[in-house]
């Protein structure tokens, strides 16, 4: 059975160190609870950062790698100055405030504080690689970690890596602040397996993926770098059997009557929160406020308790916000307060959970109403403690577990008038309409508790492939006797090396004309042309006047709009591969014209026997919906003058039947011997047809990501360079 590698940035444990005794205890938290029993369960190891021990001395150092090495736990050390950078300063000062929404609080100017992060997260991906078996499956967790997968990809590129996000992923437009953008977007698709709380989630990280990279917005899979990336949302729970258990618990019944007959009468509104700037607590004191400025008659029925546990004492924002919280509790507490009583008692303190289930069965109404929440386990907690069916349920329509808890009573945490009349109706709710919403809730929370969250994903790890072999490993096309390494090509009596351009030999450009050779690349070709016994051909879909302009002077073959013209060698003329009528032109170039009026950024590329319609530039979805429209607009004219529509990258491109870059294939090979081996590279629909065309000895290379019958995936130009470098060397 394989092993499963549970990475995140804390350890499951807490190290104490007291008068020199040293005790290493199970930590509490959301994630520690969800992934407690997979890492039990599948007999791996749990990677992360222990905390600080740099007071410790060398012995008891020695003690606790001892200790944690008996939990399957492997530390991960930092020093401190690296926790401040990397954990404070970029993913709680960058990462944290991006993700959820508040911009405001967002550090830009924090190139050093990145550097850490990228650094630390480097570290975590050689602890995996030092403790890597073959067959082991890695689960990468949160956004303290996000460039770990693409960094374990290319140390281990055959493992099985998945990686989970557990806060939100924002909208595309919010994400695109981030200077990093680009090097997070690809950190987290280095994993088989991208896992979100929600759809919407998945969705933002797709457009996100599209804008920033250039990706074809496929809400399932993503095709990156030559493999089929899984998206998938998978809702995090908790241990429900857990929380039963404690709500059962006679010693927890006794200590929530205890809260109740404190109350004296009064119904209790709880909220359990960290304190947190994204919960929403000044918000929530501000509909309180409300609340009790529009209910006189409710204020002595009402005892509103807000535990705030406390988090991230050392950063400097949530030392403000904590000043913020209670400012506006005293201010709540002295207007509303009478000699007996005050209607908010605030609990700054960590408690332990079987008193903050005691709290949950207390509780007539419980409040989870963060500004953003990726998912908020809390509310989930307190359904699964209410086992008698009463109790109501109001959250944030901003948490993540809005998209399940559909029963709860959902509001806009920053319209206090609503979340205060929901106070309201939440107090008088009949005890049968409470029990209706509450077994509902609970049958959905009892259903998909934390390990269905595990065993889901970890399935779909399970099927996923990982990564393409490299060129030279041993995949092939069925039954097809192919070369194995770059080496056996260079050792063929004769060579026929037929490359694309566009997305093949140099990146795709925003305009055809900002795709213009670098000094380099005409370096490269000159002197794989001059290899000997090697014909090289550039068989691209641009026009003749291009790749003369580009190429012209090389000694190679030129083949322009996908074969129909072609030129041998400098200086000599170009011929087209037949005559044909062009009368079908302006009535294809009108319809594609519309398309481009109505998709900002897209526009029409006019070649000699073609017309393309590029959408690379313009707005993902809307170009995904246009590119579907096109064939049905184009289907009368394509018909009529036996056309074909044929698909690229973010391009549309009309065409004569029987024109495509396959046809070149006989007339090459004909100018060299029956041992010549030919090597084709491509990135795109256009050139399985040239892949098509080859022989089955040929060496067929796909450039990028996508489906491709080609026998080998190349990630991008640059590698496609490098294999051109390999075959002169």
């Amino acid at each position: 059975m394989s092993r499963l590698l549970i990475v995140s940035n804390r350890l499951p444990v807490t190290v104490h160190a007291e008068q020199g005794d040293v005790s290493v205890v199970p930590s509490a938290g959301g994630l520690v609870t969800a992934l407690r029993g997979p890492h039990e369960r599948h007999g791996g190891l749990w990677l992360g950062w222990p905390g600080d021990l740099e007071r410790l001395t060398e012995e008891q150092r020695r003690d606790v790698e001892e200790r944690l090495e008996q939990l399957g736990a492997v530390p991960v050390h930092l020093t401190s100055a690296e926790v401040s950078r990397y954990y404070d300063g970029f993913s709680n000062g960058v990462l944290w405030p991006l993700f959820h929404y508040l911009v405001e609080k967002l550090h830009l100017d924090a190139r050093h504080d990145w550097e850490s992060y990228r650094a630390v997260n480097e570290r975590f991906a050689d602890a995996i690689v030092a403790r890597y078996r073959p067959g082991d499956r890695v689960w990468i967790h949160d956004y303290q970690l996000t460039l770990v997968p693409a960094m374990l990809r290319r140390r281990i590129p055959d493992a099985r890596i998945g990686f989970f996000l557990h806060i939100p992923f924002p909208a595309a437009e919010v994400f695109r602040i981030l200077p990093w953008r680009e090097q997070v977007l690809r950190g987290m698709l280095g994993a088989d397996v991208v896992g979100f709380h929600t759809t919407s989630y998945r969705y933002h990280f797709v457009y996100s993926a599209a804008r920033v990279l250039g990706l074809d917005p496929e809400l399932e899979t993503l095709a990156y770098e030559g493999r089929r990336v899984r998206l998938g949302a998978y809702p995090v729970s908790i241990d429900v059997d857990e929380f039963v258990r404690l709500a059962r618990d006679e010693e927890v019944r006794a200590e929530a009557r205890r809260i109740r007959e404190r109350a004296q009468g009064r119904k209790i509104v709880l909220g359990v929160d960290r304190l947190d700037y994204t919960k929403g607590i000044p918000r929530r004191m501000l509909a309180i406020e409300r609340f009790l400025e529009r209910e006189p008659e409710l204020r002595s029925k009402v005892r509103f308790i807000q535990l705030a546990v406390p988090t991230r004492e050392k950063v400097d924002a949530y030392a403000d916000f904590r000043r913020v919280v209670n400012e506006l509790v005293g201010r709540i507490n002295g207007s509303y307060g009478t000699l007996d009583d005050v209607p908010i008692h605030f609990l700054h303190r960590s408690m332990p959970m079987a008193d903050v289930v005691a709290l949950y069965l207390a509780a007539d109404v419980m409040m989870v109403t963060p500004l953003r929440d990726g998912m908020n386990l809390v509310c989930k907690e307190y359904v699964a403690s209410r086992i008698d069916d009463t109790g109501v349920l109001v959250l944030s329509e901003f948490a993540g577990a809005a998209a399940e808890l559909i029963e709860a009573l959902q509001v806009n945490p920053h319209d206090i008038d609503a979340v205060a009349s929901t106070i309201q109706r939440a107090l008088v709710m009949s005890p049968s309409e409470q029990r209706v919403r509450m077994q509902a809730l609970r049958r959905r929370v009892v259903t998909h508790d934390a390990h269905r969250w595990s065993h889901c994903f970890l399935n779909d790890l399970e099927r996923a492939s990982g990564a393409p072999p490299a060129v030279g490993s041993a995949r092939r096309r069925e039954g097809a006797p192919q070369l194995n390494t770059i080496a056996s090509a260079r050792s063929a009596p004769s060579l026929i090396v037929m490359l694309d351009y566009d997305g093949t030999l140099v990146p795709l450009a925003a305009m055809p004309e900002l795709a213009q050779p670098d000094e380099e690349l005409i370096t490269e070709l000159r002197e794989l042309a001059a290899r000997p016994r090697t014909q090289v051909h550039v068989v691209s879909g641009r026009p003749r006047e291009d790749l003369e302009r580009w190429l012209g002077e090389l000694p190679i073959s030129l083949h322009a709009e996908h074969g129909f013209f072609s030129r041998a060698a400098p200086g000599e003329p170009w011929v087209a591969l037949r005559d044909a009528a062009l009368d079908w032109k302006p009535k294809v170039r009108e319809r594609l014209q519309g398309f481009v009026d109505r998709t900002a950024g897209s526009f029409i590329e006019e070649k000699m026997v073609s017309i393309a319609w590029h959408y690379r530039n313009a707005d993902p979805e809307l170009a995904s919906q246009m590119a579907r429209e096109v064939p049905a607009e184009l289907d009368e004219a394509l018909r009529e003058h036996d056309l074909e529509l044929i698909p690229g990258r973010k391009v549309l491109e009309a065409r004569l039947r029987g024109v495509n870059k396959g046809v070149i294939v006989p007339r090459v090979l004909a100018t060299m011997g029956p041992d010549a081996v030919a090597i084709a590279l491509g990135d795109d629909r256009t050139d399985e047809d040239l892949f098509a065309a080859l022989p089955p000895t040929a060496l067929t290379i796909h450039v990028g990501g996508g489906e491709s019958s080609a026998a080998f995936q190349l990630p991008d130009p640059a590698s496609a360079r490098r294999l051109l470098r390999a075959l002169v060397a």
